[in-house]
């Protein structure tokens, strides 16, 4: 059995051919593989092609028998209708990849984009709150991003009814970018199919995910990484308590991003949650002013080099088996708070944030609000 330990000493290979995409899509897709998996094979193996074949093997040292990769049809069959619907697939290491990802921990190896990709070079505020957003909500998301849009920020948000809506409404004009928690193509809600073809015209629409793929409820966790991840900050506008907001938030505060609020009256349920992230320390907002004021006046992440391809990381892929295994032995099926559980591993939360993440997404745990985790029934 080969020993993989040790990481190649070759950088990772881009792809600079048709085949070394489809080699790239395969991987990514195969079962059991995530971002954080992705990095860590190509590290290994330097290139997608050599991962691929030391791939069944990895997963029997896993624990995982008789397993196959992504057959090569299914990644070809997903580049051409990619092309079909007018998609552009961006991988890690093309020009036009947003640095400001290649920022965060569990970075995104390819995204599907429609519309205009130069966009993904501007400086980035996101605009995220309630689905069942007030009124005095929704007029505060878009009139912040009408007027944060004309002071030159790109405003990034998830499509999604409410405060999202509004957000790109008021940054239409200007462009705005709409992260999707399915496929580029697939609308959701589906009450959002013109706003989704109005962003095209002079915005992007942006995703992770597979073409044609029908977003699912574990799927939405992995878009809020992104939502916050493109951003310099993040403005929570009408937040629960206990909601997908404060989620994006609390990602957003791990990846090293600023995160404000506005705040609400303590009566209404929809203000709870920004309320609590003010009392916890996040910047109160009030008008674009206060959002540009807080922004940390350093060279913005986009400056970066475009074309810099992160540090291959030093842990191994047993060792991710083993923090996995680690993980699914403490969790059982009354839920757990997430900081108890690192505490219980004794293990860097840096570490264990992503192997939580592989695990959600692969539908092995689940997280219920206020923090909680459990294994999926």
């Amino acid at each position: 059995m080969p020993k993989l330990t040790h990481p190649s000493t070759h950088p990772p290979l881009p792809p600079t051919t048709e085949d070394d995409r489809v080699s790239w899509l395969r991987l990514l897709r195969s079962r059991r593989v995530g971002p954080a998996t992705f990095h860590r094979l190509l590290a290994e193996h330097g290139s997608a092609q050599a991962a691929l074949a030391a791939l069944p093997e990895v997963a029997r040292a896993a624990g995982v028998p008789d397993y196959t990769p992504c057959p090569p049809g299914v990644a070809e069959a997903e580049l051409r209708a990619g092309h079909a619907v007018g998609a552009r697939l961006l991988t890690l290491a093309d020009p036009g990849f947003p640095t400001q990802l290649k920022d965060i921990s569990d970075c995104p190896p390819l995204l599907w984009v429609m519309g205009d990709a130069a966009l993904l070079a501007r400086p980035m505020i996101a605009l995220v709150g309630a689905r069942n957003a007030s009124s005095l909500g929704t007029r505060m998301a878009r009139s912040l991003a009408a007027d944060l849009s004309a002071r030159g920020y790109l405003i990034v948000s998830g499509l999604a009814r409410g405060v999202d809506t509004a957000a790109h409404l008021g940054s239409l004009e200007a462009g705005t970018i709409a992260v999707m928690a399915g496929g580029v193509d697939v609308i959701y809600p589906a009450e959002n199919t013109k706003l989704a073809g109005d962003i095209l015209a002079s915005g992007l629409r942006l995703s992770e995910q597979p073409i044609g793929l029908i977003p699912q409820a574990r799927h939405f966790p992995s878009r809020n990484r992104l939502v916050s991840g493109l951003a310099q900050a993040v403005v929570v506008v009408e937040a629960a308590a206990k909601s997908g907001s404060l989620i994006t938030a609390r990602t957003a505060l791990d990846q090293g991003r600023e995160v404000m609020a506005v705040p609400g009256h303590p009566i209404d349920a929809r203000a709870s949650g920004c309320n609590m992230l003010i009392r916890d320390g996040a910047t109160l907002i009030r008008n674009a002013e206060d959002v540009i004021d807080a922004l940390p006046q350093v060279p913005s992440i986009a400056t970066a080099s475009q074309t810099e391809l992160p540090l291959p990381p030093t842990t191994t892929l047993r060792d991710i088996a083993g923090l996995h295994a680690q993980i699914l032995n403490r969790l059982g099926p009354s839920p757990l708070a997430e900081d108890q559980l690192i505490r219980d591993l004794a293990t860097p939360a840096h570490r264990v944030a992503p192997a939580l993440l592989d695990l959600e997404l692969d539908g092995r745990i689940t997280r219920h609000p206020g923090g909680l985790l459990a294994l999926a029934q």
